[in-house]
């Protein structure tokens, strides 16, 4: 039988979208299985704020009667007012070991995008360069921390027969507490607080509101040179910090600010691998995979940094050192003695060479894909 696509309606049919990952990933022990009401809340197109610049279309495969894949296609206007292209996405792509139905989703999701004048085709993107990104093309041999994702090694094949390309390989690097707290970089980052006289300080919980602003700024102005970086709306910041507040729970020592001559110029997210605690709920289901999260944060043992940065103006002076060096002090503190820097641009000369101070190791590699269509 043919492969059979069709396009879903997203307010009636999303959970069936949702819930297709399970049968692909279900078996497999090292995804992380997302919580539904995550996922729900993702791809909400009236609640999430991302739709409010973004369109998404969600497909699924059927395949001998049988479901057989699922993608969606995206439009971010956005992205195509910043970078001045026609490029749209793919995203939250499952699907059998089969060729004929990949190419299925795939030609489907083109045709979508094309229609909305869309030249090429990127992704994996869940939904925006802001979320979870990237295909997995090497480190399968664990399963991922905490927003970042995974799939089996097929789905690579899959993109590569269907004639994707690699535009960008995201790097995500091992680094393990005792060798990263290392002599050297102890006296890097002791020397550049000498000289420049700058501090740290966290991030303030109990006025949010305020902090967010500056958060809000700095992580903006610090990433808008980046491959695909796109400012983060208002509202897409609020709606984002609100889960990170809970993920952090007792941790809240992994937000902290950069300072020099007392004026935030940098800022450093940690959080902790809720992943280890969320792998053992297969379903997905609010419970028990919140009140794990509730309970069993302090026992998590691995992290993963995700937000380092310092404004263009201050960078070039070791000021990552400083902050790797307290990230991986507070770790200790916690008991985690193991993390990850993710993601990191193949070709983000600063950040690759601060991996390397910190003895770190690239173990994962995610991949950006694009197709003309």
């Amino acid at each position: 039988m043919a492969v059979q696509v069709r396009e879903l309606d997203i307010a009636t049919e999303r959970e069936r979208f949702i819930k297709l990952q399970w049968r692909f990933l279900g078996q497999d022990p090292k995804w992380a299985p997302p919580l539904l009401m995550d996922r729900r809340k993702l791809l909400d197109t009236k609640k999430n704020p991302f739709y409010r610049h973004a369109e998404i279309a969600l497909f699924i495969a059927e395949k001998d009667g049988q479901p057989a894949g699922r993608i969606a296609a995206i439009t971010n206007a956005n992205h195509n007012a910043v970078h001045h292209d026609k490029v749209g996405f793919f995203g939250f792509f499952d699907c059998a070991d089969d060729q004929e139905v990949a190419n299925a989703l795939f030609d489907a999701a083109a045709a979508w995008l094309k229609a909305r004048g869309m030249d090429t085709m990127r992704g994996p993107m869940n939904p925006s360069i802001n979320d979870e990104i990237g295909m997995l093309v090497k480190g399968f041999d664990s399963p991922p921390l905490v927003l970042m994702t995974y799939n089996p090694p097929y789905y690579a094949a899959l993109c590569d027969g269907y004639g994707f390309v690699k535009e960008k390989d995201l790097l995500a690097y091992a680094i393990h507490n005792e060798t990263t707290v290392s002599p050297k970089l102890e006296r890097v980052q002791k020397a550049v607080r000498e000289r420049y006289k700058v501090t740290l300080r966290d991030v303030d919980f109990s006025r949010l509101k305020e902090e967010i602003v500056i958060l809000r700024d700095l992580y903006n102005r610090s990433w808008e040179d980046n491959w695909g970086a796109v400012a983060m709306t208002d509202a897409e910041f609020d709606f984002l910090a609100a889960d990170l507040k809970q993920v952090l729970g007792s941790h809240k020592d992994f937000a902290s600010f950069l300072l020099r001559d007392g004026v935030p110029i940098g800022f450093s997210l940690t959080l902790p691998d809720i992943n280890e605690l969320l792998i053992s709920n297969r379903r997905g289901w609010l419970l028990p995979g919140a009140f794990k999260m509730l309970t069993g944060l302090k026992t998590v043992k691995k992290s993963r940094i995700l937000v380092l940065g310092v404004l263009p103006e201050h960078r070039d002076k070791g000021f990552d050192a400083i902050m790797y060096y307290e990230i991986w002090s507070r770790a200790a503190r916690h008991g985690i003695f193991f993390g990850e820097a993710s993601w990191i641009l193949e070709d983000n000369v600063m950040m690759n060479r601060a991996a390397k101070l910190m003895n770190a190791d690239p173990y994962k590699t995610y991949r950006i894909y694009d197709k003309a269509i």
